[in-house]
C-alpha cells in the first residue's frame, strides 16, 4: 500500500433519500479515503433473471472519483436474490436442520451448478461495468465465506468421490476410521450413506475438513473470475471472520483461513470486539495476527465496529485507540460496517459511524481526527512489518476433533477457549506471536512454539516438532496433544504417543478433576487461583523434571506439568487446564527459558506495548492504555519521536498515557 486507509461500507441502495453528495463531503471531512461497495446487493444489480442494472453502483463510483475517494468493489454473491429461489428452490443449502428457507443472507448451496451459473454471470456483468473505473482500487471476493453447513445430497456424492480419490478403496477406509465400530462398515461406495447423521468422529470430521475445502474452491472459481478482467494494479481480498461470540472470539470452524487465502493478493479480515470497560484490544490483536500470518505480511480489516450495539458505543478516546491497535498489528486498512445506521430490515441497530439521524455526533468526530492522523501518518506507519519469535499453532482439524470428543460431557469448554486462555496471557505479559498451522513449512524462525490441544496430528507434523525441539527451540504443548492421528485414530503407544520422547513423560490415565490443586511449583499464585479444572491427565515422567505435581490424596504421586531438555532444545508439557493465573506463571517460565523476556515483558496490562519496523527502517513502538487509570512508564527506549504530537522523548522520560489513550514513538 501507499498509505493507510480508512474506509466505511457504503451503501447508497440503502439510504432513506438521495444524500450522496452530502455524505461525499462528510467522508472528506473525516479523511475516509475508501469506500466498499455493491456485495449485499445482487437483487438490485438483477431486479429479474437476465435483467442488468448497474446505475447505483456506477453514479457511486463517478462520484467517489471525483471526489478522490477509492472504492473497493464486493462480488455479490453472499446473498441470492428471491428470483433466483423461486425458480431454482435447490440453490438452497440443505444442512443437518432440513432444507433451508429464504430470508437469510448465506443460506445457498455453494457447490450449486445453479447458483454457480448465476453468481458467475453476475460477476462477469459487475466486473464488465467497474474494470475500468478509475476509482477501483481493489475487489472483495463475496463476504466472510463460509460454508453454510451445505450438507445435501449432491454435496454427500461430492463427498463419496473425495473419499475414493484420497482413499481408493472401502476396506482402506473403513481399516483408517474405525467404521466396524456399530456395523457402520462401507462394503461398497454405492451404499456410502449421508454423514449427516454419522456417530463416527473421523467420518465426521472428515466431512467437515472436505467442507472447508468447498470453501478453498469456491473462493478460488471467483478469483480466477475476477483475474479475468481486473488491472494489473487492482488487489483482490475476501473478508475472513472468525469464531463468534457475539463477537470476533477464535479460530473460524468452517473455514480454514490459511488455505482459503491462498489466492488473494492481500488476507482481509472482519473484527468485532467488546468495547466500554470490556475493551481490551485482545480480539484486534487476535484477529490482526491470524490475518498477517496467513500470508506473513500486512491486511486490511475490511469491517470493525463503529457504535453498532448500545453495549459498544465507545468511550471518548476508545475509536482512536481501536483504529491504531490494528494499525499496530499490521493493519494497512481500517473500515468499519457501516457508513450510517441502517433505517430498517435485520440490522436496524447495528449502528454505523452516522446515527439514524445521519448528522454528525461524537463518533463521527472522533473519527475525523484518526482520518486526519492516518493521513499525516501513513508514511511512518504503512507497510509495518513485524518479527516475532513466538509462535501459537493453530489447528482447524484439532478444533474439528474437540467437536467431536470435548473434554468432558459437562462443560462447554472447547477448543478455541484453550487457544485464547493462552493468546489473552501472552497478549496481557506484552509478548508478541504469529499463528502458524499444521501446513506450516518449518518453525525454525521461532525460538518458542506453543502447541494448545494438539488432538489431531499426523506423524510427520509431530516429527517436525520434535525436530523443532531437538535442534534448539522451545516448545510448550497442552493436554490432549497428539492423542490421535489425521484421521482422529487415537494411537495405540502410550500417551503423548509420538510426542513423549521429546517430552520425557508419558501417561494412560485421565481424569475429571474435583478440588484439585497444584503443589510443588514456583508460580507464584494465591491460593484461590491454584486450580484444576475440566481435564486432568496423570503424568509420570521418564526423563522429564516435575514442574507441578498435582496437590490431591488420590493424584498427588502423579506430574501436572513436566519440562524436559531434548536434543539442544527444551519441552514443557502441560497436562491439565489451570486457571488464568497459574497458566501466566507456565507461560512465563517457558519464556525466559527461552530467552523471550525482554524490556516490555517489565509492563502488563492494561499496558499494552506493541512493535514494528517501518519502511525507513525504524523502530516503531505503540504504548496503549486499554484502562480508566492513567499508566505511567519511564521510556526504555532511546531518543524516541511522539509521532502525534511531534514531541521528543528521551530515555528514561516520565510518560503519562491518559485513560484509553496512546503514545506512538519512533525510535531515532
Amino acid at each position: 500500500m501507499e498509505k493507510l486507509l480508512y474506509g466505511v461500507a457504503y451503501y447508497d441502495e440503502y439510504m432513506p433519500y438521495e444524500r450522496l453528495d452530502t455524505d461525499i463531503q462528510m467522508m472528506k471531512d473525516a479523511g475516509i479515503n475508501m469506500v466498499r461497495i455493491a456485495e449485499s446487493t445482487w437483487s438490485t444489480h438483477e431486479p429479474q433473471n437476465g435483467v442488468f442494472d448497474f446505475t447505483s453502483v456506477n453514479r457511486v463510483l463517478d462520484a467517489m472519483h471525483e471526489a478522490g475517494i477509492h472504492v473497493i468493489v464486493g462480488t455479490p454473491t453472499y446473498a441470492v436474490p428471491t428470483w433466483m429461489v423461486k425458480e431454482h428452490p435447490d440453490v438452497l443449502a440443505e444442512t443437518k436442520k432440513g432444507p433451508g428457507k429464504y430470508g437469510a443472507r448465506q443460506i445457498m448451496d455453494i457447490t450449486s451448478p445453479v447458483y454457480l451459473f448465476y453468481a458467475e454471470r453476475i460477476i462477469r456483468k459487475l466486473m464488465e461495468q467497474v474494470s475500468g473505473h478509475p476509482a477501483v482500487i481493489g475487489y472483495q471476493i463475496d463476504n466472510e465465506t463460509k460454508h453454510y453447513d451445505t450438507s445435501g445430497p449432491n454435496v454427500q456424492l461430492q463427498f463419496v468421490k473425495y473419499l475414493k480419490e484420497k482413499f481408493g478403496t472401502t476396506d482402506a477406509l473403513n481399516k483408517e476410521f474405525g467404521l466396524a465400530y456399530w456395523s457402520n462398515k462401507v462394503n461398497s461406495w454405492e451404499d456410502m450413506p449421508s454423514v449427516v447423521g454419522t456417530i463416527n468422529g473421523s467420518l465426521g470430521a472428515e466431512f467437515s475438513a472436505f467442507q472447508r475445502r468447498l470453501v478453498d474452491r469456491f473462493l478460488s472459481w471467483q478469483v480466477d473470475i475476477v483475474k479475468e478482467y481486473r488491472k494489473p494494479e487492482h488487489f483482490i481480498t475476501q473478508n475472513f471472520d472468525f469464531e463468534w461470540r457475539g463477537y470476533s472470539f477464535g479460530v473460524q470452524p468452517n473455514v480454514n483461513h490459511f488455505t482459503a487465502s491462498e489466492p488473494f493478493d492481500v488476507t482481509g479480515v472482519d473484527i468485532y470486539h467488546p468495547t466500554q470497560n470490556d475493551l481490551t484490544g485482545i480480539e484486534i490483536s487476535f484477529g490482526g495476527d491470524v490475518a498477517r500470518s496467513t500470508k506473513g505480511k500486512n491486511y486490511l480489516v475490511l469491517e470493525t465496529e463503529a457504535q453498532a450495539f448500545s453495549n459498544w458505543t465507545p468511550y471518548p478516546n476508545q475509536l482512536r485507540l481501536q483504529a491504531f491497535s490494528h494499525v499496530a498489528s499490521g493493519a494497512n486498512m481500517v473500515a468499519y460496517w457501516h457508513w450510517h445506521s441502517i433505517h430498517n430490515s435485520f440490522e436496524t441497530y447495528w449502528k454505523g459511524l452516522l446515527s439514524h439521524d445521519l448528522q454528525p455526533n461524537p463518533v463521527y468526530n472522533e473519527a475525523k481526527t484518526i482520518g486526519a492522523d492516518f493521513n499525516r501518518l501513513s508514511p511512518k506507519l504503512v507497510n509495518l512489518k513485524k518479527q516475532n519469535k513466538v509462535a501459537i499453532l493453530v489447528s482447524n482439524e484439532s478444533l474439528t476433533g474437540l467437536q467431536w470428543f470435548p473434554f468432558n460431557q459437562k462443560t462447554e469448554l472447547n477448543y478455541n477457549d484453550i487457544v485464547r486462555l493462552i493468546y489473552d496471557e501472552l497478549y496481557k505479559a506484552n509478548i508478541e506471536c504469529d499463528i502458524v498451522h499444521p501446513g506450516t513449512e518449518s518453525f525454525d524462525d521461532y525460538s518458542l512454539l506453543i502447541a494448545p490441544c494438539l488432538y489431531v496430528a499426523s506423524d510427520e507434523l509431530l516429527d517436525r516438532i520434535n525436530s523443532f525441539v531437538e535442534k534448539g527451540g522451545h516448545a510448550l504443548f497442552t493436554f490432549k496433544s497428539g492423542f490421535t492421528n489425521e484421521h482422529i485414530q487415537v494411537r495405540t503407544t502410550m500417551q503423548p504417543g509420538r510426542i513423549a520422547e521429546t517430552c520425557g513423560v508419558n501417561y494412560q490415565m485421565f481424569a475429571e478433576p474435583k478440588n484439585v490443586k497444584l503443589a510443588d511449583h514456583s508460580y507464584n499464585v494465591e491460593v484461590n487461583e491454584n486450580e484444576v479444572h475440566t481435564w486432568m491427565e496423570l503424568l509420570i515422567p521418564t526423563t522429564a523434571e516435575t514442574l507441578a505435581r498435582y496437590d490431591h490424596p488420590a493424584w498427588g504421586e502423579y506430574a501436572a506439568v513436566t519440562g524436559n531438555s531434548y536434543g539442544k532444545g527444551y519441552a514443557t508439557y502441560v497436562g491439565c487446564i489451570v486457571s488464568r493465573e497459574l497458566l501466566a506463571g507456565i507461560l512465563q517460565q517457558a519464556l525466559e527459558r527461552a530467552g523471550l523476556c525482554g524490556t516490555e515483558q517489565h509492563y502488563a496490562f492494561p499496558l499494552i506495548i506493541k512493535s514494528a519496523v517501518n519502511e525507513a527502517g525504524k523502530q516503531i513502538k505503540f504504548l496503549f492504555n486499554y484502562s480508566w487509570n492513567t499508566q505511567s512508564i519511564q521510556s526504555p527506549y532511546e531518543k524516541s519521536i511522539e509521532l502525534q504530537s511531534g514531541a521528543i522523548i528521551e530515555k528514561d522520560q516520565e510518560l503519562s498515557i491518559e485513560p484509553w489513550s496512546f503514545f506512538i514513538l519512533e525510535i531515532q
